[in-house]
């Protein structure tokens, strides 16, 4: 009997040294390790903050189809009012977790979009799916892209005035972007303002904006109510786009591991249950546009979930680019040069005043370890490279490899 038991703790000690990270360890023989059951999470129940966005489906399903259960967690979906409210109280830690904007967890990272705190992204929720909405008054003057936009800026002039949802975030970035991309300095030929993404709709109709950039179903919905039109879509500015994170805090990872490794299995499989079929994605819909969740209509939801669009003035396509979760893997992994990509953009408006150390922000920030372990344990794809090459709207091309040469390049900045 003794040495029975002598075996199975030397056993047990083994696959915890194994688990705990020997260095070189293979990720597949860490899978296995955790498989063994020596890893258990050690945080049972997780609070994830979510804000009313379709984006936010891959944390519902894990939590509604009981995904979550299967690696050993519990996940409480928890619905927030805006952006700062989720920077806020994952920072004191309200929340375990948040769907978040990428580009809000490198800011609070560095300490440009509120109080500085190191922060992780455990992996990407989506690819896609933004979209920039012009109101029907400027469409009716004719500005329905961004070339016609800045024709109709410089004729009639006055202040116009553009919306996003968070100052170091993916609509900001996108809507900037784009309007350079036309000629236009949204630090000064525009008014640029802050306001949550389910407000947006409201905040157009009654004349506080001309356009803005904001996620799904708000797209949607101002074509629905017939109040806006659709000037660009965000994966036509780049497509399979990094959107929506999972953040947390570096110290939570570092107090929890074996939790965040469960979380973002679970979140992983998630992804690929809602790309896995149209019947998938239509009760992803179904479930997503209840009250609890996003609080709209299903059919807001279920068309551009299809990728199935119309502008508002009469154009419909199908977009085989349209918002995915899993993607071959490719929608799931925090490529490096994606968390660069934020920080080059904040350097080029001015939230960044010097040029940071691009790639050690990056590893410091996405836990591609993390990722590849519950990659693994989810059954999923992993990219072989880190990094990746992405052609935006105006044809330059991003592959992260001199960031600072990138950032200091634009002809249209702060």
């Amino acid at each position: 009997m003794p040495d029975l038991l002598n075996a199975k703790l030397s056993r047990r000690a083994v696959l915890q040294t194994a688990a705990v990270g020997a260095v070189g360890i293979d990720p597949a023989l860490r899978a296995a390790v955790y498989a063994a059951g020596s890893d258990a999470p050690e945080k049972k129940e997780v609070k994830i903050g979510f804000i009313p966005l379709t984006d936010c489906a891959s944390v519902v399903m894990a939590s509604v189809l009981g995904i979550d259960q299967k690696y050993g967690v519990k996940i409480i979906p928890s619905k927030e009012a805006s952006w700062a409210g989720v920077r806020d109280k994952l920072v004191n830690g309200e929340l375990d977790m948040a769907h978040v904007l990428y580009g809000l967890i490198y800011g609070v990272h560095l300490g440009v979009s509120g109080p500085k705190k190191d922060m992780a992204i455990l992996m990407s929720l989506n690819n896609n799916g933004q979209a920039i909405t012009l109101s029907k008054k400027l469409a009716d003057k004719g500005a329905v892209d961004a070339t016609s936009l800045a024709k109709l800026m410089a004729t009639d002039k006055r202040e116009y005035t553009f919306a996003q949802t968070f100052p170091t975030g993916t609509h900001a970035m996108w809507l900037y972007y784009w309007l350079a991309s036309a000629g236009i300095n949204p630090m000064k030929d525009a008014k640029v303002i802050t306001v949550p993404p389910p407000q947006m709709v409201a905040n157009m109709r009654v004349g506080n904006m001309d356009g803005y950039c904001v996620g799904e179903p708000w797209g949607h919905r101002a074509i629905i109510d017939g109040i806006g039109v659709t000037a660009v879509t965000t994966q036509d500015i780049w497509k399979d786009h990094p959107e929506k994170a999972l953040g947390t805090t570096g110290e939570f990872v570092k107090k929890y591991p074996n939790t965040a490794r469960a979380v973002t299995a679970a979140i992983i499989e998630a992804g690929q249950w809602i790309d896995a079929s149209l019947s998938n994605k239509m009760k992803m819909a179904e479930t997503v546009a209840d009250k609890s969740y996003v609080n709209t209509s299903v059919d807001a939801i279920n068309q551009r979930i299809l990728g199935r669009y119309q502008d508002g003035m009469g154009k419909t396509w199908d977009d085989a680019n349209h918002m995915k979760f899993y993607n071959d893997g490719k929608a799931s992994f925090p490529y490096l040069s994606d968390g660069m990509w934020f920080l080059t953009q904040h350097k080029r408006w001015g939230l960044l005043k010097e040029h940071p150390d691009y790639l050690a922000v990056a590893k410091q920030i996405n836990q591609i370890d993390i990722y590849k372990q519950a990659a693994t344990a989810a059954k999923a794809s992993v990219p072989k490279d880190v990094m990746r090459t992405s052609k935006m709207i105006d044809g330059v091309v991003w592959d992260g490899k001199d960031p600072k040469k990138y950032a200091d390049s634009f002809k249209i900045k702060a």
